[in-house]
């Protein structure tokens, strides 16, 4: 017989939790957003500009959980549901799954600089933009019109992982007396 301990229950609900936000990451991004993307840095291609939107989606979840969960156990335990969800993706053929966790794996390193990066004159979704349209390109593209959108794209995105994160774990609730830092110390 397992015993079903409170660790345990508090881990299983934390994986659910996870799962649940993870969903949210692997939507598929809208087909104008795709066609614009593929028109406007990927010469047409629309199956690299869809690819190039998913993991940017993924990145920024990743990196949303990172910043903003309550628990410190968070953004691994989202990472390793979104690492499950990936491996069992049927959007990629078995033989080109090395190839995409590689290319996530690039994509995720190129905007985690970009998400995290504090000072000069722009501004994060600024910044996302300009390292999705250099993925969706030659990397040349970056300036123009292409990065208003592509700001703003995914400049909703991680306000719509931030929305997500609130639904899978909660909000946020502190006593007023208290600082953050003592909420912890006063039990």
């Amino acid at each position: 017989m397992i015993p079903f301990t409170p660790e345990w229950r508090a881990a299983r609900v934390r994986q659910q939790q996870a799962r649940k936000y993870v969903g949210v990451a692997l939507v598929d991004p809208d087909s104008d957003d795709v066609e614009w993307l593929a028109k406007a840095a990927a010469a047409g291609d629309e199956d690299h500009a869809r690819w190039e939107l998913r993991y940017a989606r993924m990145a920024i979840a990743v990196f949303v959980a990172e910043r903003d969960a309550l628990d410190d156990r968070t953004s691994s335990q989202v990472s390793a549901a979104l690492s499950a969800a990936l491996a069992a993706d049927e959007r990629i053929a078995a033989d080109m799954r090395e190839l995409a966790e590689r290319q996530f794996a690039d994509r995720r390193q190129g905007y985690r600089e970009a998400f995290f990066a504090t000072g000069g004159p722009a501004g994060a979704a600024e910044k996302l933009g300009r390292v999705l349209l250099s993925f969706a390109s030659d990397g040349t593209r970056s300036a123009g019109t292409p990065l208003v959108r592509a700001a703003a794209l995914l400049g909703g995105y991680v306000l719509e992982a931030n929305a997500a994160l609130r639904d899978a774990y909660g909000t946020a609730s502190l006593p007023e007396h208290l600082p953050p830092s003592e909420v912890g110390a006063k039990r």
